[in-house]
């Protein structure tokens, strides 16, 4: 099991929803945490939030579609607290809900953006870093149960870019050093922002499906998940 005790745990997307909720969860086991997220007010939100759990936590302006400004923020996220033991490559978005063949290509090119490329990239940068630092570690992406099957109909750009997340984190392990656990998040229905605002009360609250995933995380789990079924 790996001990986060005053190590730092790095989240993209980390000012909201299940990026939030895994920094409390984490921050909770004592680590010290380093989130990223575009809106900086939400990153004062967050860290003030976490600051009155006596959470110690730094937050950063992160776009993920930038790749000089996530360099950028792994270096600073490496620098913070010291050692890192867990990196999640979690943000991401929604898309227009719409038929594939109504949807216009630059809605998936926004999509891919964010969800695979933003997470590719960041498995680059912090991947290099977590080899170098050469201690155990955890390397994880946020996908979705619609890597696996279609759980949302009429958005195939968001279903392809979960897709794709899952072939390139198993892609990852394979190629990392044994030292370093590589898993995809994969979350069924969570109350979360992504989620228009009258579904969320129908989704697993945010925290109730952190505190399920934060230990499997912990264990090196190559999936990690909550969910016994889709709720439709």
């Amino acid at each position: 099991m790996l001990d986060v005790t005053d190590r730092t745990v790095v989240i993209t997307g980390g000012a909201t929803g299940i990026g939030f909720g895994l920094a409390k969860a984490f921050g909770a086991r004592g680590a010290n945490v380093v989130i990223g997220e575009p809106r900086q007010a939400r990153l004062d939100e967050a860290v003030a939030m976490l600051d009155d759990s006596g959470i110690r936590a730094r937050a950063m302006p992160l776009d993920v579609t930038d790749s000089e400004q996530l360099s950028d923020f792994a270096e600073q996220a490496f620098a913070a607290f010291g050692e890192v033991a867990v990196v999640i490559n979690n943000a991401g978005i929604g898309q227009a809900r719409g038929s594939l063949i109504d949807t216009p290509v630059e809605e998936l090119q926004r999509v891919m953006a964010v969800n695979f490329e933003g997470v590719w990239r960041g498995c680059q940068a912090f991947g290099r870093r977590l080899i170098e630092q050469g201690t155990p570690a955890g390397l994880y992406n946020t996908g979705s149960e619609n890597s696996f099957f279609v759980a949302v109909s009429h958005s195939a750009a968001y279903v392809a870019s979960k897709h794709a997340v899952w072939g390139l984190t198993d892609a990852l392990r394979e190629e990392m050093p044994d030292y370093i656990s590589v898993g995809m998040i994969a979350p069924g229905f969570v109350g979360s922002e992504l989620i228009p605002e009258p579904m969320r009360p129908m989704g697993m609250p945010v925290d109730e499906f952190a505190e399920i995933i934060a230990p499997q995380i912990l264990a090196g789990e190559p999936y990690v998940v909550s969910h016994a079924y889709n709720q439709v």
